[in-house]
């Protein structure tokens, strides 16, 4: 018997496209959002479905969407703005729960802070359960798989290319929101054999993206740094990195380096935030059927024993990564509601699900390797 999933957010830019493909599935979500209106226009256009009026302003609407064994699946961003409601009602109601941000900050409060409760009631928490960052679990999971025993680090590049010019192009306003939302937070990295703290963009590095191309990534914090120390307790150094910037990739580092500095001053980071939010709010539209057609993900993992010597590198390609995003957060969704996740607390896709299941699944979808 399946649980009952409710999608809160279903008329943003994500959320609509994720709503679309749970219907495609066969999946009957409960459709909430701010405003009753667009959702019964989308409902309509759906078949049918079920609504129900949720704002994060008002925490206990939001909290009465679900209850014991449901599903939430957030598409409410910028999470660290938005998404504390959703992930506080899953957690009281023994809910299950997933979302799609791409904000390090974030993720890691669902791994430190909210994991612990999940694992104690035995729910599920999949933050980052879309393009950022299932890929990149995928693809440094494969890549560990082939090295073996002697791995000790990898190294993961996600790379976003479009046939109209930048990669950054075709951005939706909630991409752009989540990114201004997190510019000035300190990100982390897996270093080690521990989670460290570090600035954003501290570190470069070039990935190779096939037909003698290649593209420079600057770091970032993943769900990577939690997921695959998950599946490989002996692993010391996983490096995520963000390669969407071109020429601006350097620049971003310098960026980043006087943005840590500044910031130190008391007072400046939360100014700054605050500034970035009145010119940078939530979903306003993103990239229509043709623009995401006309582009494609390319994420790259790399791995290396102790003394630095490549062992392995794996290369999915792929659909845009809104696409992406919607098509995971469904069939994450559809599993973890069929009872096809035996494990609690906070997970990584991989050892949520397995990784011949995710490989499969991605597949499905479009995302191979070369």
């Amino acid at each position: 018997m399946s649980s009952r999933i409710v999608l809160f957010g279903a008329t943003g830019y994500t959320g609509d496209l994720t709503a679309r493909e749970m219907v495609a599935r066969g999946m009957t979500p409960v459709l909430a959002g701010r405003r009753r209106q667009p959702l019964e226009r989308l409902s309509a256009e759906l078949g049918g479905l079920e609504v129900e009026v949720a704002d994060v302003n008002n925490p206990a609407s939001v909290r009465a969407l679900v209850e014991k064994g449901d599903v939430l699946v957030s598409t409410v961003g910028p999470f660290m703005r938005f998404g504390q409601p959703a992930l506080d009602a899953a957690l009281s109601a023994g809910a299950h729960y997933l979302d799609s941000t791409g904000e390090g900050p974030f993720i890691r409060r669902v791994f430190e802070q909210a994991g612990p409760r999940a694992q104690s009631a035995g729910t599920v928490l999949l933050t980052a359960m879309g393009y950022d960052y299932v890929p990149g679990n995928l693809a440094g999971a494969l890549a560990l798989r082939e090295a073996g025993e002697s791995a000790h680090r990898v190294e993961i590049g996600y790379c976003w290319e479009n046939e109209g010019g930048g990669s950054t192009s075709g951005m939706s306003g909630g991409t752009r929101a989540s990114a201004a939302g997190v510019a000035f937070e300190p990100a982390f990295a897996w270093r080690g054999g521990r989670l460290v703290t570090e600035r954003g963009a501290k570190e470069i590095r070039s990935f190779d993206t096939g037909a003698g191309h290649s593209a420079d990534g600057v770091s970032i914090g993943g769900s990577e740094h939690f997921g695959l120390p998950q599946i490989d307790p002996q692993l010391q150094e996983v490096g995520v990195y963000l390669a969407w910037f071109g020429s601006m990739t350097k620049p971003m580092q310098l960026f980043s380096a006087g943005g840590a500095a500044v910031t130190k001053i008391p007072g400046v980071r939360a100014g700054l935030g605050a500034l970035s939010s009145k010119f940078v709010t939530g979903s306003t539209g993103g990239p229509d059927a043709a623009a995401r057609a006309g582009s494609r993900s390319i994420i790259c993992a790399v791995t290396y024993d102790r003394a630095g010597k490549e062992l392995s590198s794996v290369r999915l390609n792929g659909p845009n990564g809104y696409d992406l995003t919607a098509d995971f957060l469904a069939w994450g969704a559809e599993q973890v509601a069929t009872g096809k996740v035996s494990a609690a607390g906070a997970l990584g896709p991989v050892q949520a699900f397995g990784l011949d299941e995710l490989t499969a699944a991605a597949a499905s979808y479009g995302l191979k390797a070369d």
